[in-house]
């Protein structure tokens, strides 16, 4: 019966299990952080470069073991010397190519459901795809939010998904995509919806 209760609880607090903030995904000391990946897992520019750098070539080496992967997957490794205990590589674009709504919406949410099948409780994401990928901010936002609300609407969800974003243009995109959201009511259950 308890468990029940803390299922229906949390169905109706999905709002508060989404975190948007303005900060460096790299210091995040998370059970995982997302990486904005190519599909080859070659960790060269932007994020994945800095997440090289700082979290040294291990995680490069464990990238490599795994080798390419599809577009819209995703694959996990050891969070190296970071503070987050692994990173997922979510598969946005090719090497050298940009991101699509199709395969960001894809590696979002295979991101998610890998990090609930290894048990972890809180992820934390970058504005995928809107670096090197190309991609535009506020429909990366949309789509980025829309994955998340999906995947804690499930039996088996993360606990919670951080929105960690380079800036205050990135923070206040994700901020306006959140309110859309909220006033359409996405964040309620269909039971809810239908009392």
């Amino acid at each position: 019966m308890f468990a029940l209760h803390v299922c229906y609880d949390w169905a109706m607090n999905i709002e508060n299990r989404i975190v948007l903030e303005q900060g460096d995904l790299t210091e995040i000391a998370v059970d995982a952080i997302v990486n904005a990946a190519n599909n080859d897992l070659q960790l060269g520019g932007g994020l994945a470069g800095i997440i090289k750098r700082k979290g040294g070539e291990t995680i490069q080496q464990e990238c490599d073991e795994i080798g390419s992967i599809p577009l819209g997957g995703a694959a996990i490794t050891s969070g190296g010397k970071l503070k987050a205990r692994h990173i997922i590589h979510a598969a946005s674009m090719e090497l050298g190519g940009h991101t699509t709504a199709r395969d960001l919406r894809a590696s979002t949410a295979h991101s998610l459901r890998i990090a609930a099948e290894k048990g972890l409780g809180t992820v934390a994401f970058p504005a995928i795809g809107t670096g090197i990928g190309g991609f535009p901010l506020s429909e990366c936002a949309e789509i980025m939010l829309q994955e998340t609300v999906k995947h804690l609407k499930r039996a088996g969800a993360v606990e919670k998904v951080r929105f960690v974003l380079f800036d205050a243009k990135a923070l206040a995109a994700f901020e306006k995509a959140m309110r859309e959201m909220k006033e359409r009511g996405d964040f309620e259950n269909e039971a809810a919806k239908s009392a």
